[in-house]
C-alpha cells in the first residue's frame, strides 16, 4: 500500500437539528448533516439553497461606484467614444473582456477594442504601453477587469492623457483606492455589497446588469453572458456559495444547452459534447485550455487587440462565426498540448534536480531557480511539485532581467506571510494564502531561499506537511439509493466551500475484478461490497492509486474514503465511487 493520508472527519452537525431538518425535507440524515455543516439550517434555507433563483441576484447598485460606472459608459455610448475593455491574461480576465466586449458590441457600439497585457513583456496588471496603446487609438475609456484595484500610479498616467478608467476587480485594495471614474470591488473597505466573493468577470457581469437596469433593458441580455461567468468561476477557484452559486448554476445550464460558438468549439475538443458539463470539466479541461493561450509566447500583427497569446483567448469567446470559433478553438488546443509539453519537462528537470540534493530532498520547503524555465509555466510546476512532495514550494526563473516566480502551499500553511517575511529581498510580490507570485535581482535568490526555507521551518506544523483528506461523514453503501443520489446532486455545482462531499465506508472489499486501466495502468477500477449482499456492489475507481491493486485484487479488506457520482455511458446513468483514498480495513 502506498504512503498514508491522513483522515479527517469532519465536525460533525447536531444530531436532532439534523433529524428534524431530515424529516422536514425528507431527506437522508446523512444528507441533512450535510446541509448543516454549510449553515444550512432551517427547512426556509435549504430550499432556497436547493433552489436557485436569478431573482435572489442581488441589486448591482448596492455596489459603490455603480451608478457612476454605468453613467459613465452610457455616455461614452451616446458620443460614440472609443472604448477599450482591458483585463489580466488568465481565464478569469480574458472570460470577463470577453463578456463587456460581447455585451458592447450587442448594443451597437462600433468603436471598440480589448487589450490584454503580455505575461512576458508587461506582466499583470494594468501597463504604460497598454495606456499609450490606448491613446494612439484614439481611447477615452478603458473598462479594466479583474486587475487595476492597485494601479493608482498608471491611472494617474492615464488622466494626462485624457483616458478615463473605469476598474472592475475583486481583488484586496490597498491603503489608496485609484482615482478612476468608478471603482467597482466588494472588498473596498467603503462598499457595502452583501457579497464578497465574485469573480473578475463576476463583477464584470454586475456592471452589465446594473447598465441593463439604468437603461431599462431585459435582464436576458446579461443573463445570456452567464456561460463565460461560470468559466471565470470555476477557473478562478472562488467560494461557490452566495451570489456565485446562482450564477454558476445558471451558467452550467447555458453552458450545456447554449453555449457561445467560441465555447461550443473547445467543447467539442475536449469530447465533452455527449454528457453534462459540470465544474470539474471547466477545472480540468475548458480552463485550462484557454488560460494556455495567455501562457505561452505568442506573436500577433492584429492591430485591434494585444499582441499577446492571451488575445486568442478574447477572439475565440466573441466570435460569432462557426469558422471563425473552431478555427481558434485548434488554435488555442494546440497552445495547450505545447504547454503540457513544456509543463512535463520542466516537472521532470525539478524533480531530478531535488533528487540529486539530499539537502533539498528533506527540507520542509522547496525553492527551486532555473533562468530557462518559462515564465508562463512555473506556477503549474509549482502545483506538480507539491504533488509530489507535499510542502510549500517555490519555483523561479528569469524573465527581463529578474527573477521570477510562483509560490504554491499546502493546506493550513499562510505562503503569503512567508513570502512577505523577505519583502525586503523583493521587487514585488502579491497573492493570497495559497498562492503567490513575486520578482526579484537576481543578486537575492541564495539570501530569499535561504530566508523562506528558515519561516517555513520555525511556522509550519509539522502535520500540515501530510496530505489530509477531509471526510464529511461515515455511509454504509446501502444509504446510496437512488433518492439519496437525486438529492446529493441537487447539492452541485460543487466547488470551494460547497466542496464535493466525501464519505467513508469501512470494511469493504472486492470480488477478485479489480484491474489497472489507462493508457499507463495508473488507475484502479474495480466493484465493491460491503458485506455479502450482492445489491451493495457498487462500481468504482481511484485514479492514480495503482499501488492498492493486488490487496484488494485479492480480496482484502478495506476502509475507503469517496465521492458518489453519476457514470454516463451509452444513454445510461449509474452511481460509481470516486475513490479518494483506501486504507487497510481494522475490520478484516
Amino acid at each position: 500500500m502506498s504512503a498514508e493520508k491522513r483522515w479527517v472527519l469532519k465536525p460533525q452537525g447536531d444530531a436532532a437539528k439534523a433529524a428534524e431538518l431530515a424529516a422536514g425535507l425528507d431527506i437522508a440524515p446523512e444528507l441533512a448533516n450535510l446541509l448543516i455543516q454549510r449553515g444550512i439550517e432551517t427547512e426556509e434555507q435549504a430550499w432556497q439553497f436547493f433552489n436557485p433563483k436569478l431573482e435572489n441576484l442581488h441589486d448591482p447598485f448596492l455596489m459603490k461606484d455603480m451608478d457612476l460606472a454605468v453613467r459613465r459608459i452610457d455616455e461614452a455610448l451616446t458620443r460614440q467614444e472609443p472604448i477599450m475593455v482591458y483585463g489580466d491574461y488568465d481565464v478569469d480576465g480574458t472570460t470577463a473582456v470577453a463578456l463587456v466586449y460581447s455585451f458592447l458590441r450587442r448594443l451597437g457600439h462600433t468603436d471598440l477594442l480589448f487589450y490584454i497585457p503580455d505575461r512576458y513583456t508587461e506582466g499583470y496588471g494594468i501597463s504604460i504601453k497598454a495606456i499609450d496603446y490606448a491613446e494612439r487609438k484614439g481611447v477615452k475609456l478603458i473598462i479594466a477587469l479583474d486587475c487595476g484595484i492597485k494601479a493608482t500610479e498608471k491611472v494617474a498616467y492615464a488622466r494626462t492623457k485624457g483616458i478615463d478608467f473605469i476598474i472592475c476587480d475583486h481583488h484586496l485594495p490597498g491603503e489608496t483606492i485609484p482615482q478612476a471614474v468608478a471603482v467597482l470591488d466588494s472588498k473596498r473597505v467603503d462598499c457595502n455589497y452583501p457579497f464578497k466573493e465574485l469573480s473578475g468577470c463576476g463583477v464584470g457581469f454586475k456592471m452589465v446588469q446594473g447598465y441593463c437596469q439604468y437603461k431599462g433593458l431585459p435582464f436576458s441580455e446579461a443573463e445570456s453572458l452567464l456561460d463565460l461567468v461560470v468559466v471565470s468561476i470555476a477557473s478562478d477557484i472562488v467560494p461557490l456559495v452566495g451570489e456565485n452559486r446562482i450564477l454558476a448554476f445558471f451558467g452550467l445550464k447555458q453552458l450545456n444547452e447554449r453555449p457561445r460558438k467560441g465555447l461550443s468549439s473547445i467543447i467539442k475538443i475536449c469530447g465533452l459534447d455527449k454528457h453534462l458539463i459540470t465544474i470539474d470539466d471547466i477545472v480540468f479541461k475548458i480552463g485550462p485550455r484557454i488560460n494556455a493561450a495567455g501562457r505561452m509566447e505568442v506573436d500577433s500583427d492584429d492591430q485591434n487587440a494585444a499582441p499577446s497569446g492571451g488575445h486568442s483567448a478574447v477572439y475565440l469567446m466573441v466570435a460569432r462565426d462557426e469558422e471563425v470559433a473552431t478555427e481558434y478553438g485548434a488554435f488555442i488546443d494546440t497552445c495547450n498540448q505545447d504547454r503540457k509539453n513544456i509543463d512535463r519537462s520542466i516537472t521532470q528537470e525539478a524533480h531530478e534536480i531535488i533528487e540529486r540534493q539530499p539537502e533539498l530532498r528533506h527540507r520542509k520547503s522547496t525553492v527551486i531557480y532555473n533562468p530557462r524555465w518559462m515564465k508562463g509555466i512555473v506556477g503549474i510546476v509549482a502545483s506538480r511539485l507539491i504533488e509530489t512532495y507535499y510542502r510549500p514550494t517555490v519555483v523561479l526563473t528569469m524573465s527581463n532581467g529578474l527573477v521570477t516566480g510562483s509560490a504554491r502551499s499546502v493546506p493550513g500553511f499562510d505562503l503569503y506571510q512567508a513570502v512577505e517575511s523577505c519583502a525586503d529581498l523583493l521587487e514585488n510580490f502579491g497573492g493570497h494564502i495559497y498562492a503567490a507570485g513575486l520578482t526579484m535581482r537576481p543578486e537575492n535568490v541564495t539570501e530569499f531561499t535561504r530566508r523562506f526555507n528558515a519561516y517555513v521551518e520555525e511556522h509550519i506544523d509539522p502535520e500540515m506537511l501530510i496530505p489530509q483528506v477531509e471526510i464529511d461523514s461515515e455511509l454504509l453503501f446501502s444509504d446510496i439509493t437512488p433518492k439519496f443520489r437525486t438529492t446529493l446532486n441537487r447539492f452541485q455545482p460543487f466547488g470551494p466551500e460547497n466542496n464535493a462531499p466525501v464519505f467513508v465506508t469501512r470494511g469493504v472489499s472486492n470480488r477478485g475484478d479489480a484491474r489497472l486501466v489507462g493508457a499507463e495502468k495508473e488507475h484502479l477500477k474495480m466493484d465493491l461490497m460491503q458485506g455479502e449482499k450482492p445489491n451493495t456492489s457498487i462500481p468504482a475507481i481511484a485514479f492514480q492509486q495503482p499501488a492498492h491493486y493486488e490487496y484488494v485484487r485479492s480480496g482484502g479488506c478495506i476502509d475507503v474514503c469517496y465521492s458518489v457520482v453519476d457514470n454516463h455511458y451509452r444513454g445510461t446513468i449509474t452511481p460509481q465511487l470516486r475513490i479518494r483514498d483506501i486504507k487497510k480495513s481494522a475490520n478484516r
